[in-house]
Order: structure tokens, then sequence, then C-alpha cells
């Protein structure tokens, strides 16, 4: 079941291969995440120490969380994958030029886990023909569904 999705990383970038890491959260950042307090818009994925990392998401504290608790809404993140995994991705963002981007927000079993992208970025014509073929196929779903009628 998703939680959330960063459209934008669609928009922005081509997704050559999909990863499914679980992350380091905290007992309130839970709680929000299941009140739907959470946004992927600005964050991205970066490598420290051989650890990958979530920045820039942003989850909303809730208002009845714990007072003995100062909550960062916009911490840093540590994603949980298998070793060979991260030695993987870090080889490829390092030497051949790609970008890790957070995709989606899921539960699986219970637990929060989020779906990361190796992906490569778009120039300017990469992204309007993009949605110059949407534009396509959404006109010619009109029409069968209108020949239909």
């Amino acid at each position: 079941m998703s939680i959330v999705q960063n459209k934008n990383a669609f928009h922005d970038y081509f997704i050559e291969d999909k990863y499914e890491a679980g992350i380091m959260l905290e007992g309130w950042e839970v709680k929000a995440i299941r009140a739907g307090r959470v946004q992927l818009k600005e964050a991205y994925v970066t490598t420290k120490d051989g650890a990958l990392y979530l920045f820039g998401s942003h989850i909303s504290p809730l208002a009845n969380a714990s007072t003995h608790i100062h909550p960062d809404p916009t911490r840093t993140r540590k994603l949980l994958l298998h070793k060979l995994e991260i030695d993987r991705l870090i080889g490829k963002v390092q030497r051949a030029g790609y970008t890790l981007m957070p995709l989606d927000m899921h539960y699986k079993n219970g637990r929060v886990k989020l779906e990361i992208g190796l992906a490569k970025g778009k120039k300017q014509h990469d992204k309007r023909a993009t949605e110059k073929e949407k534009d396509s196929k959404r006109e010619a779903a009109q029409a069968m569904k209108k020949e239909r009628r």
C-alpha cells in the first residue's frame, strides 16, 4: 500500500533500476507517516561512509507527539539495504554518473519501506517528448472511449 509517491522523479529522470530499502525511523516519525504527513518532493539519496542516506524528506510531527522530544522534520535518515546492493549502487553513482532518487514510500508487512531508483537526468527535449507521448496516449484513449458509446 503506497503512502506517498515522488512524481517529479519520473518527470525529471529516466529511472533505470529500482530497489526497495528499509528506513531507520523514530517512533514519532512512524506515527506521522501513518497519518500521511510525509513529502518526498525535494528528497534525494546520497552516499556517505559506505551507507545510503535519505536527505530532504519532510515528515511533519503530529501535535500530540511526546513532549520530551524535539522533532526535526527534515533530519537525515539512514537507508537499510544489503551490503552487496549498497556497493553496486555506490559504484554506479560514482562511475556511471547516475543519481539515486526516492520514488515511493509504502508499507510491506507492517513496516515502512522506501523504493529508490537509479536515475539519469533528462534534458529539456526529453521532457517535452515524454509529455507529448503522454498527451497522444490520453487522446487515443479518449477517442476509443467515444467510439464505444
